[in-house]
């Protein structure tokens, strides 16, 4: 069974600390380690590093190969340009067809945590399985909602269809990216319902089957490319060819499209948390809803409900008498905030394209 953890997202919505230069899945958010090496780190040994592979973007090659030494290089597969998951996935998976079409492959994603490791490994164990005798389907591993989040996919569950070593098997209903705050709520009362990860487990032939019958033109582009995989010219037609078709995210471009009976869910408390942005990351790490979460020399006074983040060993951060507040020191930018004002961060970000502050993006 394979791995592949996606690493090329860019993480706006965790500036100051996540750049385009180096984004949010290469930083020190938690400990001293990345997210991208926690992420490899928690496969480990159940899956060997040669069956570990990584995507993400040319960019961040070097970042790539100095994070994590002990993945064979050429496990790291890299796209010319950045697009949307959808071509992403279409790349590794028709690269993996070409390879071991029906083997196992677990997708996964860098920037996300997860507590719950043994179950964690123990999930993907019992789906692994389940794929290596129906190859023409697709596992869903889900989580137990925890709120009406409405920047997750919500996955419609079926009937209980087997429990094996203590991991439920449930049929699919349907999956909605994204849906509305009235909806989600609905979703989360209903309890029929769980958070889509985007982790899932597969085969290549399937995924690459899905592609050809719900989104052509990727498919077509990608057959294109993969042509030419492992021949002195893949780099080249990968260069010229990849950034050829829209960018989509693969929920819309596949998920969305399934039929019922083509999936599987498997649904668990794993302590799984995205931290995509900042208030997502002090609700990953928090004890209770109004604990305060500090990293580096912070010293606080009657402050409560509190992310406070100092990346400078020479400067103290002290606050006084500050509630609900992100506060994060770089070397070159001090960000102060609500924490209900965290999702305005990406479009200050993209409002500094063009002006003097780009070079801080």
């Amino acid at each position: 069974m394979k791995a592949v953890i996606f690493a090329g997202g860019t993480g706006t919505r965790l500036w100051p600390l996540s750049r385009k230069k180096s984004p949010k899945q290469f930083e020190k958010i938690v400990g001293d380690k990345s997210t991208l090496q926690l992420a490899v780190e928690r496969l480990i040994p159940e899956f060997s590093p040669e069956n570990i592979y990584i995507s993400t973007n040319n960019a961040y090659r070097q970042i790539i190969v100095e994070q994590l030494p002990q993945i064979p290089v050429q496990n790291f597969i890299f796209e010319p340009e950045k697009k949307d998951v959808g071509p992403a996935i279409s790349l590794v998976m028709g690269i993996f067809n070409k390879i071991s079409p029906h083997e196992p492959v677990a997708i996964l994603w860098s920037d996300h945590l997860v507590k719950e490791i043994t179950l964690f490994k123990k999930i993907l164990k019992e789906a692994g399985n389940y794929i290596g005798q129906h190859p023409n389907k697709i596992v869903f591993i889900s989580h137990k909602p925890r709120f009406p989040s409405i920047n997750l996919g919500y996955i419609h569950l079926g009937g209980l269809e087997s429990t094996v070593n203590g991991i439920n098997l449930y049929s699919f209903a349907g999956l909605k990216y994204k849906p509305d705050e009235d909806t989600a709520k609905q979703f989360f009362a209903s309890g029929a319902y769980a958070w889509n990860l985007g982790y899932f487990v597969t085969t290549p032939q399937f995924i690459h089957n899905a592609f050809k019958r719900f989104a052509p033109n990727i498919y077509k582009n990608t057959e294109k490319m993969i042509s030419y995989y492992d021949t002195p010219d893949f780099e080249k037609v990968l260069k010229r060819d990849y950034g050829k078709v829209e960018s989509i995210n693969f929920d819309n471009a596949i998920l969305e499209n399934l039929d019922k009976d083509d999936a599987r869910v498997i649904v668990e408390d794993i302590g799984w948390s995205d931290i995509g942005a900042w208030e997502a990351l002090k609700e990953a790490l928090e004890n209770h809803p109004y604990e305060n979460v500090i990293r580096g020399k912070v010293f606080l006074e009657h402050v409560t409900d509190s992310l406070i983040y100092n990346y400078e060993d020479s400067k103290l951060i002290v606050a006084i008498d500050c509630d609900d507040k992100i506060i994060v020191n770089t070397k070159d930018v001090l960000l102060i905030a609500k924490k209900s004002s965290v999702a305005k961060i990406k479009t200050l970000v993209e409002n500094f394209q063009g002006t003097k502050h780009e070079k801080l993006t």
